[in-house]
């Protein structure tokens, strides 16, 4: 008896001594300390990362440690690491050199290797892994091998360092696609993070990926996530996007775009999309009605590089945070992340102020990522032009105010900084790719989300089986209320088991007891999991599966109930479609399960092109489908999938328009040269850049779908029309205004 006394004693006061671990304490939600005053006519000199450091204001306890900078490291734009801890760089060393963009294009760029060698947490080796890349953005570890992008294709090709030299000498051809991507630079796509279901994504694309046998192998669906700069996720594999061109922080992260696009009007409430900058934005597109009275940003517009803090070595409050880029205001936004039955809602941390922000103009944050160490790194670019050169043409707004600052002068810089706070210490750094995979597996409970993810990976990659019964013990392992109190089992929390369920689908490991043991989970996370891996039963109207399933449809949470309203959209069984129509019926009231199903209902109606141009020729059939998938990439960023807009009202809105059905040669001079100005009374924050640079058909494609959908109904344009008019106005200098089209 005194035996049990004294080990519940001691248990007791293990449990006060793990309440006050520093990992789990919450830090005050404090604002930024902010200089006196804002600075109205900031200078655009260069500052040393010292210098630059000093101009940055956080909340309190909070600081920045540079990790790397010039001349180890220049114009770096996206970093990942490797399972022991080096990290990969991407420097587009041809962007924006001057104001016209020159040379933009060519195989300039590359992708350092960096390495901390004596533990300082600073990286004080660089070795240029890949050399001669066009504009890198994409890459991504796959063991010892590395992924990668070149902008302007869609080809994925593998890297490996075999000599231990720190240079890349195999290349290997990972997925292999004969199209060219002609999009301009802004608008191409990024991405490539292995997702905790093991899909490989992208912002901007209809398509994922998946690993097999050192292929990637590639997933469409049917409607694009959007999304431009930068794709971000969070524990349980909810994606985030963000656009830039439609000045949208925040997109499409209410489901998985398996399941198609969601935005309700009230997931980014109470002016959310204004910015709180600390200096004057002289150099932003859109000129006055981008600014307040101050001079400083009003509004998102070069938002990007998004991600959620998923570490462990800052505060627990900011754990699940979303932290979003904005290089024009020279700052980055924390965002608190609230769950409404089920619908994802974004609220500033603070009030009229954000997180970070800096007063040096060329501080420009362009991606954030949750570090191995864990705390959240920030990649500065550090460079003077933020703009791709369509928006710098002679005639441009910008192009006085980059030149009157000098700003066009900033080149070959770039710094990566490390968040800390006073109160915690960087974790070590990881030695994975040498773990036994036995090892790898006590990962998948890792406080840090790097680990985790890291683990699952490697598992998978290696295929080793002989892990499988460890694994499919985490995933239905739980404590009893002795084990918690006494602690005489270490406990698999709910992200462990979660991790687990999907290495076992990895593997292809995961059989239906276990997925039906976890549809009985206690954690709803974990319930929500379940339903999500059983999306490939659904298909084949497994009846076993959907009738575990059928408890599940007055499960206590929303987040599993709508998952599976979403799930149960693949079944085409009698049985799956009640349950989804009883579903639906139950939850008349959940706005999110609403929302989601009529938004399905409508995409089926606006995808029903195929009737619209069911008289057409073949030939003209294909130019108008050609049109679609460009109009998907490229215009829907701005003027809304629909070609409605946007909330924001960044660019006008083209169903249903009459200039659209009009005149053909007005239409083919604006995409050739661009439009600037009020359209229709209105002013716009962005101008219609040149589009010029691509090849008639795609011209025609993307104009005969536009006037053949939406509510439009016009004849089809042919290539002869656009080369006619392309020469007629090889002469034109800058872009159109309505004015002069109208003469």
């Amino acid at each position: 008896m005194k035996s049990k006394l004294w080990r519940f004693g001691i248990s007791i006061l293990c449990l006060s001594a793990w309440s006050c671990n520093p990992s789990e304490k919450n830090i005050p939600e404090e604002p930024a300390t902010r200089p006196a005053s804002i600075v109205s006519n900031p200078s655009g000199e260069y500052l040393s990362p010292e210098e630059s450091m000093k101009k940055m204001y956080l909340p309190k306890g909070y600081h920045l440690e540079l990790v790397a900078s010039e001349p180890l490291i220049q114009e770096p734009v996206s970093i990942c690491w490797d399972g022991d801890g080096r990290m990969y760089v991407a420097e587009m060393l041809s962007y924006m050199q001057d104001v016209d963009g020159s040379n933009e294009n060519l195989p300039m760029s590359r992708i350092v290797r960096m390495e901390d060698t004596n533990g300082d947490g600073k990286y004080d080796k660089s070795t240029v892994f890949i050399d001669s890349l066009v504009l890198p953005r994409m890459m991504m570890t796959l063991n010892d091998q590395l992924v990668i992008n070149d902008t302007y294709t869609y080809d994925l090709w593998s890297y490996r360092d075999t000599n231990g030299d720190g240079k890349a000498d195999e290349k290997k051809l990972m997925y292999q696609s004969d199209a060219k991507d002609t999009r301009n630079l802004e608008h191409q796509r990024s991405g490539l993070i292995w997702n905790i279901d093991n899909y490989i994504y992208l912002s901007r694309d209809p398509v994922r990926y998946r690993y097999l046998n050192n292929r990637l192998v590639a997933d469409s669906f049917p409607e694009s996530p959007g999304g431009q700069w930068g794709l971000g996720k969070d524990d349980y594999g909810r994606l985030y996007f963000s656009t830039a061109g439609g000045e949208t922080p925040a997109l499409d992260f209410q489901q998985n775009p398996v399941y198609g696009t969601l935005d309700p009007d009230d997931q980014r409430p109470d002016n959310f999309d204004a910015v709180w900058p600390i200096t004057g934005t002289p150099d932003v597109q859109g000129g006055s009605m981008r600014v307040r009275s101050d001079s400083t940003l009003n509004h998102f517009t070069a938002c990007n590089g998004q991600s959620i803090f998923r570490g462990d070595r800052l505060p627990q409050n900011l754990k699940g945070d979303l932290f979003i880029c904005e290089p024009v205001g020279r700052l980055i936004r924390r965002a608190k992340v609230i769950d409404r039955a089920g619908e994802i809602i974004l609220k500033n941390a603070y009030d009229s102020a954000e997180f970070l922000a800096s007063t040096d103009m060329n501080f420009r944050p362009v991606n954030s990522i949750t570090g191995p160490d864990g705390c959240l790194y920030i990649v500065d670019m550090y460079h003077g032009i933020i703009q791709e050169s369509a928006w710098t043409k002679p005639d441009s707004y910008l192009r006085p105010r980059i030149q009157r600052m000098g700003l066009d002068k900033n080149i070959g810089r770039g710094r990566i900084y490390r968040l800390v706070h006073d109160d915690y210490t960087p974790g070590p750094l990881p030695h994975m790719m040498e773990d036994s995979s036995s090892k790898l597996v006590s990962y998948l409970d890792h406080p840090n989300g790097w680990w985790r993810d890291e683990a699952q990976k490697l598992i998978i990659l290696r295929g080793d089986r002989s892990v499988v019964p460890a694994l499919k013990e985490m995933a239905v392992e739980h404590q009893s209320f002795w084990d918690k109190l006494l602690f005489w089992k270490k406990a698999v929390s709910p992200l462990g088991r979660i991790h687990a369920l999907w290495t076992l689908n990895g593997l292809q490991a995961l059989d239906k007891d276990i997925l039906f043991q976890a549809y009985q989970d206690e954690d709803p996370q974990v319930r929500k999991t379940a339903v999500w891996i059983s999306d490939p039963y659904l298909k084949r109207d497994d009846s076993e599966v959907l009738e575990k399933l059928e408890p599940l449809m007055k499960d206590t949470s929303a987040d599993v109930r709508f998952q599976l309203s979403l799930s149960l959209r693949f079944g085409k069984s009698p049985k799956a479609q009640s349950m989804l129509k009883d579903l639906l019926a139950s939850n008349v009231n959940n706005e999110i399960i609403t929302a989601s199903w009529k938004r399905n209902e409508e995409f089926k109606i606006e995808s029903s092109l195929e009737t619209k141009i069911a008289g057409m020729s073949e030939k003209d059939k294909d130019i108008i489908r050609d049109g679609r998938e460009i109009f998907s990439q490229l215009c829907s960023t701005c003027h809304g999938p629909e070609g409605k807009g946007m909330s924001s009202m960044v660019a006008p809105p083209l169903a249903g328009q009459p200039r659209i059905n009009g005149d053909p040669n007005t239409l083919i001079k604006i995409l050739l040269h661009g439009l600037s100005g009020p359209v229709d009374g209105k002013n716009y924050p962005d101008v219609m850049p040149a589009l010029g640079a691509n090849d008639n058909r795609w011209i025609a494609s993307v104009l005969s779908y536009i006037r053949n959908d939406m509510d439009n109904k016009a004849p089809l344009i042919d290539t002869s029309m656009v080369k006619r008019v392309r020469n007629e106005t090889a002469a034109k200098k800058g872009s159109w205004t309505l004015a002069e089209l109208e003469k």
